[in-house]
């Protein structure tokens, strides 16, 4: 029996600061127990509530599986312990593999050397039981492998979601830097946006803070476009519970109302890029998308915005930031009365640029790039 079957105790690997906000998340999907720790959150939860939480959460990156948890001093021990573990009830000679591991303040000191012998384990168990053994596929596996080592305490577990959340799937075309999915569904959720006024992205690129706002108000599952999960290979796996829960779910989607959601971008690439990606979700047509500059709309008026500006790399220089920045608080100020304001910015120095004064301000990570998130209520 794994460590997982005695306890029903699981770990969601969250981004930086998102710790809270996936908590209550996970609380609201039916998770119990729930314990926040440094970039990820321990819970409770029976298999319904895992296979909604895979499929439902919007903030979670990875939900994994614990399957052994043992002082880990060497490598040689590492090797010895993995081979213990009975891997043909997690795989088959068909099934792709891989494994991605963190080590620190352990003697093993390398997470590429850790991996590897610990794939050296698996593939020497199947050569001694069946002769051959499963191939390593790093990119697209069915099969996520996951070790954790830190302070000399190794834990194994099998990734529940066979990949990380935040691809959605929604994202057919892209431009450059875009929004990860997990951060733009976070921020809608910081927005508190409930679907009583609209919601626009003046700088909606391919669309990812549109695409989170449909999941959001609509009640679509995140994973309504992926094809499979991780917690398909348990060896407890109950197909026809998983069947049950996603059908539960997908009853649950409301239908959009047209004109609630929009967006534009001063590109028509990015525009035609976030009308693509949105058109892949249901109601995903509903979304008003246009191909024109900010400073040509004719206001924002009543509404919650929501927008990641360019920077750094989307823009060419500081100074090219830092004027549209300062024309972008003009807008907000002069255009937009009634409405409250979330700006998604890679460094907090630009939120200085930003000539309003904001009622909150906090780090949000980005793909593991700094970012900061500031709220301006406009009068």
């Amino acid at each position: 029996m794994f460590a997982y079957q005695k306890n029903q105790r699981f770990f969601a690997q969250v981004a930086d600061c998102l710790e809270e906000a996936g908590s209550k998340e996970l609380e609201a999907l039916g998770a119990s127990e729930v314990k926040a720790s440094y970039r990820g959150i321990y819970f409770t939860a029976d298999h319904r509530a895992l296979y909604r939480l895979n499929y439902s959460s919007s903030i979670c990156t990875r939900i994994l599986a614990p399957l052994l948890t043992f002082d880990c001093h060497s490598d040689k021990y590492l090797y010895n312990t993995a081979g213990s573990i009975p891997w043909t009830e997690l795989l088959s000679l068909e099934n792709t593999f891989a494994i991605f591991a963190n080590v620190s303040n352990s003697n093993i000191n390398h997470s590429q050397y850790a991996a590897r012998k610990l794939k050296d384990a698996i593939v020497d168990q199947f050569r001694e039981s069946c002769g051959k053994r499963p191939d390593v596929d790093p990119d697209n596996p069915d099969v996520w492998i996951n070790l954790h080592i830190q302070g000399n305490k190794a834990t194994i577990s099998l990734d529940t979601s066979g990949g990380s959340l935040h691809r959605r799937g929604y994202r057919k075309a892209s431009v450059k830097a875009p929004m990860q999915e997990t951060v733009a569904a976070a921020i809608i959720k910081f927005s508190q946006w409930d679907g009583t006024r609209p919601i626009y992205d003046p700088f909606c690129g391919s669309g990812t803070l549109l695409a989170e706002a449909l999941l959001h108000q609509c009640l679509i599952p995140a994973g309504c476009l992926r094809d499979r999960f991780g917690f398909e290979h348990l060896p407890d796996f109950q197909p026809e519970l998983w069947k049950e829960v996603r059908a539960v779910c997908d009853r649950g989607i409301l239908p959009l109302t047209e004109g609630l959601i929009g967006g534009s971008d001063s590109s028509s690439h990015a525009t035609a890029a976030a009308r693509k990606n949105c058109r892949a979700l249901p109601g995903g047509n509903n979304i008003r998308i246009s191909t024109r500059r900010f400073q040509d709309l004719e206001g924002i008026e009543n509404s919650v915005i929501v927008c990641n500006p360019p920077y750094g790399i989307r823009l060419e220089s500081e100074r090219g930031a830092k004027d549209l920045l300062e024309e972008l608080g003009i807008f907000l100020k002069e255009k937009c009365s009634g409405s409250v304001a979330f700006v998604y910015l890679g460094k907090e120095s630009l939120l200085q640029q930003v000539p309003l004064w904001p009622s909150w301000k906090k780090p949000l990570n980005n793909g593991g790039l700094q970012g900061f998130l500031a709220r301006y209520k406009i009068r």
